[in-house]
């Protein structure tokens, strides 16, 4: 294998070598010959990562069957998005048949739930998935996983018809992505202070991911997610969603993201246990919160803020004052325990909020570079 494969602006490193392939490659193989004795299932590869796979998966299946191809998207460049696109649809051959899905890869579940509906939906006789590489710690969907080559941690790899951004699929091994020092952040700021902008430029400057609760919680309710419907059903009776569904969110948002140099926590945590709860998680993938940011502003700053933001805006709680003020003071009360949490391992660092917006941004970034 090689020391290192660069595609693109990213450095990959050895990770499952061509003898390790083959033998799970027979796995599969072996399974299915004996489950489908007698019978003539119908293989149905999912371009474009598995035609290595199906191909050499097929030079060791011994019974009758025939090939079909079908063609769904669910990645952009590193990163597995919320949207699976039909790029080639289903052959109307597999109609009445037993069909056996080869996928490369299996990870959160997003494709197999398409595809799974799509087939059952037109009418094949039987469906089972085979997978050359599963996912099982962020897999979130009830379709079982019949054939798995190999489990593997939720890392992005490439090589053997994998790729990234359409490099990397003609190796014989797989490459995972060489992780770098993760910087992880939590950012807080008062309604007015200007966090939404000052997240955008560390975004730009450090190569994080952004992740507000309030964006993750919306995203999922209008997907229509297992998490996203439990969490509806708390809002809709008026409930306060349970930290576990919250965080359960988060993860998964964190997950579709293995080549993130880091994350923005927006306004989370707000409690204690959310703050052990995100640790917990983190830690398992071997980072931490490096910094809480928040962002400081004189309360009379930010009513002036927000009162004017609402003459332009024409949003009804900010042009309250009454309503404005509470918010403040609710924010107040909640990030008191947050930084205390991080102030006892000297993470917390108050960020003057006031002023210019590019000087604002300078002594976040003063900040930031400290610690890495």
């Amino acid at each position: 294998m090689k020391e290192k494969v660069k595609l693109w602006d990213k450095n990959f490193k050895p990770y499952i070598n061509e003898s390790e392939i083959s033998k799970a490659v027979s796995k599969v193989a072996h399974q299915i010959n004996m489950d489908y004795a007698g019978k003539c299932p119908v293989f149905v590869i999912v371009l474009k990562g598995s035609f290595l796979f199906g191909a050499d998966l097929l030079k060791e299946i011994d019974i009758d069957c025939t090939v079909e191809f079908v063609q769904f998207s669910s990645y952009e460049g590193t990163t597995s998005t919320n949207e699976v696109k039909t790029l080639m649809g289903i052959p109307a051959s597999c109609k009445g048949k037993e069909v056996i899905i080869i996928e490369d890869i299996v990870d959160t579940g997003q494709t197999i739930e398409k595809i799974y509906n799509q087939f059952i939906d037109f009418g094949v006789k039987s469906l089972s998935i085979a997978t050359l590489l599963f996912k099982k710690e962020v897999y979130q969907k009830k379709y079982p996983i019949n054939y798995i080559g190999l489990e593997i941690p939720n890392t992005f790899v490439i090589g053997f018809g994998l790729d990234y951004d359409e490099l990397g699929r003609n190796y014989k091994e797989i490459y995972s992505l060489e992780n770098q020092s993760m910087l992880n952040i939590v950012l807080f700021g008062p309604p007015g202070a200007g966090k939404g902008t000052q997240a955008t430029k560390l975004v730009e400057k450090y190569n994080l991911y952004h992740l507000s609760t309030g964006d993750v919680f919306r995203a999922n309710i209008k997907g229509g997610t297992e998490l996203g419907q439990l969490a509806k059903s708390y809002i809709d009776k008026g409930q306060l969603v349970p930290d576990a569904v919250t965080i359960a969110m988060l993860e998964s948002e964190v997950e579709k993201h293995p080549e993130a140099e880091g994350f923005i926590f927006d306004g989370f945590p707000r409690t204690n246990v959310q703050a052990e709860a995100l640790a917990t998680f983190l830690e398992k993938r071997g980072t931490d919160i490096q910094l809480m940011l928040a962002l400081a502003v004189d309360e009379e700053e930010l009513v002036k803020r927000l009162l004017n933001r609402a003459k332009d805006s024409g949003r009804s709680d900010d042009a309250d004052e009454n309503i404005v003020r509470d918010r403040i003071k609710v924010y107040n009360s909640q990030t008191a325990v947050v930084a205390d949490h991080y102030a006892k391992d000297n993470k917390h660092v108050a960020i003057d909020g006031v002023g210019d917006v590019d000087a604002i941004t300078e002594r976040l970034f003063a900040a930031i570079d400290a610690v890495i």
